[in-house]
């Protein structure tokens, strides 16, 4: 199936259809220039299709590129053959496709290539082997792979060496990894520790344990942090008899062979030190793609929705920027956006001076006709909300209040172009401005804000 094909299939789009729109991708085309000026070309595919088919059609082609690179590869090293290609052509993922090149991979220095260096591979196939009866016994063939010139001075040595051959040969095995990977997926736990007896903003942490199933983007994102900023030991654990169960049913033939013990071993040294840690690195980082992909996503459309939001137009607006010790900064501001007053009132802890604070209010909103007073978000908001809702209760003039995002208010209140625009206020007046401005017009008043200040 090629490209083309099979994003058809994906997208359930024609053929022809995805070709065209490829050439027109290919041709150096932007995603919003052809989801415009196109549309009889993709047959009207809109720009989030387009986008998501963009991504799609480098995911499949970096695909492609790796399968051709390790095909080469393998094919050098004078390895391949038709099931190992057949592996490679259905291969679904990069994952898989390295899965498949583990085993022909240069090879750091092991304890399996140092025990093969030894001449202890024979050794390891015919314990492989598993027959029900070894004459002469395995422990005295392995006698005969005694060499102290090449470091094997006893049958013990000769033995583990050929164990930890068989351990690397189950960790290298691809439908092995394929099928551990995904029942750590399903049935793994991801788990945090505390790393330093101090409190943080990763305290809920300390002692936390989730299903990988089930565990949230955002979780998955913190816990990312925590370990970073050494706050928290991160670790995803798996039921080991799960695993080995299923390593045993692939490996061990059941004829009661005198072999069995050895190759149980070799499993299980094989699952604990290669590939478990191996797994969990691999499920962390995909748990870790996922959950950054989707936080980008989301921030896009909330900042989509942020910035499209209607201006509201021809109102007098108060702006209320809550706090605590420093009090709320308010600003009133004409419909089109010009300062006509200010205020610091203290209608919250600790201060809680509301009934001084109720008659500031009162005489701004009576003094210059407050038609909406914008609420920040942040900092004793949920505060601030409750003392607005219910002194408009007390007045006679007809005015709303709505609960507006602050983020980047303080950033652009600490700015050069808010010093020049208001070289008279301080940063915390400057910012009840922001707050009011942005609910008339949010694109105009957010455009000023450094994105490199907010992290966008």
């Amino acid at each position: 199936m090629t490209i083309s094909q099979q994003l058809a299939e994906e997208f359930h789009l024609g053929v022809e259809q995805v070709e065209k729109t490829v050439a027109l991708i290919d041709e150096g085309n932007t995603i919003p220039f052809i989801a415009r000026y196109r549309k009889e070309v993709t047959g009207s595919l809109d720009d989030e299709i387009l986008r998501n088919l963009f991504d799609r059609l480098n995911a499949l082609r970096n695909l492609e590129k790796r399968k051709q690179e390790v095909t080469e590869l393998i094919t050098a090293r004078e390895k391949m053959t038709p099931e190992i290609l057949s592996a490679i052509e259905n291969a679904k993922t990069i994952t898989e496709v390295e899965d498949i090149y583990r085993p022909f991979r240069p090879h750091r220095k092991t304890r399996a290539s140092v025990a093969k260096e030894k001449g202890l591979e024979p050794l390891a196939e015919l314990i492989l082997r598993q027959d029900p009866s070894y004459d002469p016994s395995i422990e005295e063939q392995a006698d005969a792979f005694i060499d102290e010139e090449k470091g094997v001075a006893t049958r013990e040595e000769a033995l583990a060496g050929a164990k930890d051959i068989i351990a690397e040969i189950v960790s290298d095995n691809a439908e092995f990894r394929k099928e551990i990977r995904r029942l750590t997926m399903q049935f793994g736990l991801i788990s945090s520790k505390a790393a330093k007896e101090e409190d943080s903003v990763y305290a809920q942490y300390y002692d936390y344990s989730e299903p990988v199933a089930k565990i949230l983007p955002h979780r998955v994102l913190a816990l990312n942090r925590g370990e970073k900023e050494e706050f928290l030991k991160v670790s995803i654990t798996v039921d080991e008899e799960l695993i080995l169960k299923f390593l045993f049913s692939e490996m061990i033939l059941g004829n009661r062979s005198p072999a069995e013990p050895y190759v149980e071993e070799a499993i299980r040294d094989g699952y604990d030190r290669l590939i478990a840690p191996s797994i969990e690195r691999e499920v962390r980082s995909d748990l870790f793609d996922n959950a950054s992909e989707g936080a980008i996503k989301l921030f896009a459309d909330n900042l989509s929705h942020l910035l499209m939001q209607s201006p509201l137009k021809g109102k007098i607006v108060m702006g209320f920027d809550p706090g605590y010790a420093h009090g709320c900064k308010l600003a009133v501001v004409d419909p089109i956006g010009k300062v006509l007053d200010t205020a610091v009132i203290y209608p919250v802890k600790p201060r809680e001076e509301i009934e001084k604070s109720k008659m500031i209010v009162k005489r701004l909103i009576a003094k210059h006709g407050v038609q909406v007073i914008a609420i920040g978000n942040g900092t004793a908001s949920k505060e601030s909300e409750i003392f607005i809702a219910r002194l408009l209760k007390e007045i006679p003039e007809d005015v709303k209040y709505i609960v507006v995002s602050e983020a980047g208010a303080s950033i652009y209140s600490a700015s050069k172009l808010a010093a020049e625009e208001f070289p008279d206020f301080d940063v915390m007046q400057r910012s009840a401005v922001s707050i009011a401005r942005r609910l008339q017009d949010p694109l105009a008043e957010l455009i000023k804000i450094d994105p490199k200040g907010i992290g966008v």
